[in-house]
């Protein structure tokens, strides 16, 4: 295989060094893909629609740089200086300047957005891993005997668990597994409910709570309680929060329910038996289906990243932002060169100013001419000749009364 940078000898050009640190930088995919979090500092939009700033935090900053096509896309903006942001996109190298700077394709405001970016970092760790993969899902029980159930002993959730299942299956016995379901210390708690239930013989497992916020439901979206989820021997059921909330723990379930109360229905038999198989089927079908998209987008994103490494586009956009400063040092370079030819004028002008004759007049000196000769000694006069004088404020005729 022929070396895409040849270093054998051991001196080196600048341009030949930056562009080996940027392929490497490029060729690492955890940098192609990032969420930065920090403030924002030294905004500047350049005229050609590019926008350079620089994040950064309590102890280090990164130079970030939007183009022009990206920033006509974003939907937030930050109005301020210090405003603190969200920050996606890659890292790579101006070559020209010899910074790594980071790249960023979408901005938002930090907070809320946040969570949602922490949520999706680690969604995307974990299917990568193949956590959410439907051959991984184990079936429920058709008729479970025992039912293990993992929510809060004071919560609603266990209330509309117990009720569903009184009126739809009162044979099955229920074990029931509490912990907290919010705050700090509720993942760990969840993990060691999960592992008590699971030593019971129980059939099937239902971790449930009540809906919430996003900060309500985040004890779901522990990585270490959808590890534990994985590994369970005994299938799992969530119902978490509303229809409309999902958690980590949704996806790496063997099941979903969209309420505590649909996971109870879901894990006992009912009367109408056909219309639960084709609902299960259902399931599976779009849980299939989200696999593929998923790991065709992934594929997606691999090719446009190799694309990337090979494309012009790199070397254009060096371009581009060298282009950005060759305008701004010219600029420099003409208002510089104004300047000086503003103090030559000057100069000239002071220079002018001591050979003026009228200067001369207006310091109380006079010039004497007789006809046209200008009398610069005595011996050019003789009494009684006619001279002009002429002063700062104009002339007069004279008579030489003594030569």
């Amino acid at each position: 295989m022929v070396p895409l940078f040849d270093f054998s000898p051991r001196v080196l050009t600048v341009s030949a060094i930056n562009a080996y640190i940027r392929h490497k930088l490029e060729a690492d995919l955890t940098l192609q893909d990032l969420w930065l979090e920090g403030e924002i500092s030294n905004w500047k939009a350049a005229t050609s629609g590019h926008i350079y700033f620089t994040l950064k935090d309590a102890a280090a900053s990164l130079r970030c740089v939007i183009w022009r096509s990206q920033a006509s896309q974003l939907v937030y903006l930050p109005q301020r200086e210090g405003e603190a942001v969200l920050a996606h996109g890659r890292v790579s190298v101006y070559e020209a300047g010899g910074n790594y700077q980071f790249y960023v394709d979408d901005l938002q405001p930090a907070g809320q957005g946040a969570l949602a970016a922490q949520f999706e970092r680690i969604k995307a760790k974990l299917a990568a891993e193949g956590l959410f993969d439907a051959e991984l899902k184990k079936p429920l029980p058709e008729f479970p005997q025992k039912i293990g159930l993992v929510t809060s002993p004071t919560g609603a959730a266990l209330r509309d668990i117990l009720n569903v299942l009184r009126r739809r299956y009162p044979l099955a016995e229920v074990n029931l597994a509490p912990a907290q379901v919010q705050g700090e210390s509720a993942p760990l708690q969840l993990i060691a409910a999960l592992a008590t239930v699971a030593q019971q013989q129980v059939d099937v497992i239902i971790l449930a709570r009540g809906g919430g916020s996003l900060e309500d439901l985040w004890a779901f979206n522990d990585e270490r309680l959808a590890r534990a989820i994985a590994a369970c021997p005994v299938p799992i059921i969530t119902g978490i929060g509303h229809e409309v909330d999902f958690t980590i723990a949704d996806f790496v379930a063997d099941v979903r329910a969209p309420t505590p109360s649909a996971a109870a229905e879901l894990v006992t038999p009912d009367k109408v038996e056909l219309k639960r198989v084709i609902y299960a089927q259902q399931l599976a079908l779009m849980d299939a289906a989200r696999q593929q998209v998923a790991a065709a987008r992934a594929d997606v994103t691999r090719q446009q990243w190799a694309l990337a490494r090979i494309s012009p586009q790199a070397a254009l956009n060096n371009y581009r932002q060298q282009l950005d400063a060759l305008v701004n040092r010219a600029g420099r370079t003409v208002q510089h060169y104004l300047s000086l030819q503003q103090e030559r004028v000057t100069t000239l002008s002071a220079r002018l100013d001591t050979l003026n004759p009228q200067a001369t007049l207006a310091r109380g000196y006079a010039i004497v001419q007789k006809g046209q000769l200008v009398v610069t000694q005595t011996a050019q006069v003789s009494q009684d000749d006619e001279i002009v004088v002429k002063v700062s404020d104009g002339v007069f005729e004279a008579i030489v009364s003594k030569a």
